[in-house]
């Protein structure tokens, strides 16, 4: 289900008249989606503003279309021999802020149309990067190409497109 669902659900079992939440989650995420109520939605602003934490992992060695588990398989490469320090230095290069280049399949909408709809249709469009900022970021574990890592970014950041950039950053499609 989407977030968009999540709300309604939310403001139609609540019967409120005002509703609103603080980011988009991919459907296959876990994790809190906050939601507030009436007077408090004006509290969203400061929420979608305010620093987020995520805890990922990535396949190395394949890519998808869509940037995530639920996309066909667009690419395939070999693993390199990786080694912790080498990964835990390739990480530490994305900390501060930098462009991000926001995935294709995404609620960010051009010419009043979502993104994902645009792609799923087959229409070829460019997306823009933007400034994202990375706060933290740390290994967790690699074992069998899968990097498990977390991370706390600024508004803005595309998990599924860092972890291409940190793939490509380490010599693989992810």
């Amino acid at each position: 289900a989407s977030s968009n669902f999540a709300l309604q659900r939310v403001k139609w079992l609540l019967k409120a008249e005002k509703a609103g939440h603080a980011g988009t989650l991919d459907p296959f995420a876990t994790g809190a989606l906050p939601i507030a109520l009436g007077e408090a939605t004006k509290t969203c602003t400061f929420m979608l503003t305010a620093r987020k934490a995520y805890r990922a992992t990535a396949l190395l060695g394949q890519q998808s279309d869509t940037g995530d588990l639920t996309g066909q398989i667009i690419a395939q490469s070999a693993v390199p021999a990786l080694e912790v320090t080498e990964i835990t230095a390739v990480l530490a290069s994305f900390l501060g802020k930098q462009m991000q280049q926001p995935p294709r399949y995404c609620a960010l909408k051009k010419d009043g149309v979502p993104m994902y709809q645009l792609a799923r249709s087959g229409v070829e469009f460019e997306t823009q990067a933007r400034e994202i900022e990375i706060h933290s970021i740390r290994l967790l574990s690699y074992q069998d190409n899968r990097l498990e890592f977390e991370t706390e970014c600024g508004k803005g950041t595309y998990i599924r497109s860092l972890v291409e950039s940190i793939g490509s950053a380490l010599g693989t499609s992810s």
